[in-house]
C-alpha cells in the first residue's frame, strides 16, 4: 500500500514510522524546506530508537528507502491519506481538500482528537472521510479510535479498520461526537486533576500515583497532560466546553501555565519538570 501522511510533527512522524515498519511506501508532506528536513530527521530518529529498544528487526536505512518527503503533494496513487496537522478545522479541511484531488481513490483520514469529522467532511467527498485517531507515541500505543460521521461509507470504515489492525492496533469505533470517546473521558479526568491540584487537595505526584496504583493507569493524568502538551489539552477543553458545557471549562491553573509557556515535556516544564 502507498500511504500519504500530511504533517511531519510528533504525530505525523510517528504515523509515518508505523506505516514504514508495516511494510508500506509512505509519502510525507510538510510545508517549507526546513520542515521537510526536520520531518525526515524525526522519522529517522524514531526508527533508530525503535531498533535500539528491540522493537524493530530491520535497519532504519532499509525502511527509509520507502519514504519520500515532499513540500507539495502532487498526484499520488495512494490508498490511504492521514492528515496530522494542528487542530485547526480550516487548515485540516484545506489539506484534506488538496489530498482529495491529488489522491482521488484514497481514504481521507483525520488524526484529529476532538474536531467534528462531519464538519471536516463538508465540501469534500464525504464518503471517503473518517477519523483515524492515533495516540502518542504512535509506534507504541495500541489504540486507534475510528470515527464515523453520517456520510461515512461502510466499505471505507471496514477498509480503514483492516489497515489499522494490520499495523498491530486495536480499533474502537465511535460515532462523531465532541471529543469522541477517549478525548472526552481523558480531558474530563485531566481537568478534574488540575482542579484538585489548584485547590491543594494533593500534590501533582500524589494525584498521579493515586491513579496509577489505585486504578491501574500506566501514567497519571497530570504527567499525561505534560506529555500531550498543556496547550493542546487547553484547546481541546475549550472546544469541549463550547460544545458540551461548563463541566469541561479549563481551570485557571491550566490557562496560567499555558500563558507562561509551561507546556509540558516539549518546553521542559508543565506540572512536572522534564
Amino acid at each position: 500500500m502507498i500511504a500519504v501522511v500530511i504533517g511531519g510533527g510528533t504525530m505525523g512522524a510517528g504515523i509515518a514510522h508505523l506505516l514504514l515498519a508495516g511494510g508500506h511506501e509512505v509519502v510525507l508532506a510538510e510545508s517549507g524546506a526546513e520542515r521537510v528536513a526536520a520531518a525526515r530527521d524525526a522519522v529517522e530518529t524514531s526508527l533508530a530508537k525503535a531498533v535500539e529498544r528491540g522493537r524493530l528487526d530491520r535497519s532504519p536505512e532499509e525502511l527509509l528507502r520507502n519514504l519520500t518527503v515532499v513540500e507539495h503533494l502532487a498526484d499520488v496513487p495512494a490508498e490511504l491519506v492521514i492528515e496530522a496537522v494542528p487542530e485547526d478545522i480550516e487548515l485540516k479541511r484545506r489539506v484534506l481538500g488538496t489530498a482529495a484531488s491529488a489522491c482521488p481513490d484514497a481514504v481521507l483520514a483525520s488524526n484529529t482528537s476532538s474536531l467534528s469529522i462531519g464538519e471536516l467532511a463538508e465540501g469534500l467527498p464525504g464518503e471517503r472521510v473518517v477519523g483515524m485517531h492515533f495516540f502518542n507515541p504512535v509506534p507504541v500505543q495500541k489504540l486507534v479510535e475510528l470515527v464515523h460521521h453520517d456520510g461515512s461509507s461502510p466499505a471505507v470504515l471496514a477498509k480503514t479498520r483492516k489497515w489499522a489492525e494490520q499495523l498491530g492496533k486495536t480499533v474502537i469505533e465511535v460515532r462523531d461526537a465532541p471529543g469522541f470517546a477517549t478525548s472526552r473521558l481523558g480531558v474530563a479526568v485531566g481537568m478534574e486533576a488540575i482542579r484538585m491540584l489548584e485547590e491543594g487537595v494533593a500534590t501533582a505526584d500524589d494525584i498521579d500515583t493515586g491513579m496509577r496504583l489505585g486504578y491501574g493507569w500506566p501514567m497519571g493524568p497530570l504527567r499525561l497532560t505534560d506529555l500531550v502538551g498543556l496547550d493542546v489539552r487547553l484547546a481541546i477543553a475549550e472546544h469541549l466546553a463550547a460544545e458540551l458545557g461548563p463541566r469541561f471549562e479549563p481551570p485557571r491553573l491550566l490557562r496560567d501555565k499555558v500563558a507562561r509557556g509551561e507546556l509540558g515535556r516539549k518546553t521542559g516544564r508543565g506540572f512536572f519538570t522534564w
